[in-house]
Formats: C-alpha cells, structure tokens, sequence
C-alpha cells in the first residue's frame, strides 16, 4: 500500500488533504507538522513514496528540510509534492536546486493533479 507523507503545519489542510486521499483510495497518509518531525519519521521508518511537503512551518521549514534530507542522503529517491501558499516565482524557481521534486503546486491543493501524478507514479513504477 503506498505510504503518503504529510508535512505541514495547517489543521484544516491536514484533513482536507487526508480526506481527499482517502477518496482516491491512499489510505496509508502520516501527518507531521513540521520539517524537523518529518525528518525524524524519515530517520525512524521505511521511505514512504511520496511526501506533499509545505514551505512555511515553524521549527523547520520545507526549505530546510529539504536542504537537511538531501545533506543526509534520507530517502534520495522519495519523489515531493511541494504544497504551499507561495506563488512566487522566485520560489517555484528555487525548488529546481532540489532532487526529485516532483510539482510545485500552490494551495489549495488540486487533487485532480495530485490523483493524476500518483496515478504516473505507479505507471512508472516509482513508488
């Protein structure tokens, strides 16, 4: 069952996230709230196949979690959905520096994309 990796601080983007993936049928969803708890879950367990990460959370941010996965060498092949409020353009650029991101995508969330890449993931047979 593919295990899914949510890291984001907002209660109510939790669980409409959870909720929708649910829908689709990815019911094996963890919810940490923020970097520094997704990377002790990354260091704890197996590499889930995907991780939805938000930028802005406090006590680490997606960028320095990012930054901190990759000086670790964590889960290097575990493809990201970067989820966030952010629509700048500086931003969006700046995930390009990092591995396996997957989409940039500015909330709120659309699940139609989000099904539609999962649903690539399998065809490709990366997660």
């Amino acid at each position: 069952m593919l295990k899914i990796l949510i890291i984001d601080d907002d209660e109510i983007t939790n669980f409409i996230t959870t909720t929708n993936l649910t829908k689709m049928g990815y019911t094996n969803n963890l919810v940490v709230t923020n970097g520094q708890e997704g990377i002790d879950y990354l260091l704890a367990n197996q590499c889930p196949e995907l991780i939805l990460l938000d930028l802005n959370m406090p006590v680490m941010d997606g960028w320095e979690f990012l930054e901190v996965k990759e000086r670790l060498k964590i889960c290097p092949d575990t493809p990201i959905i970067v989820t966030t409020s952010s629509g700048r353009p500086e931003d969006m650029e700046k995930t390009d520096s990092f591995n396996n991101i997957l989409k940039y995508m500015v909330k709120p969330i659309d699940f139609e994309k989000v099904s539609t890449l999962l649903l690539e993931l399998h065809k490709n047979k990366i997660c």
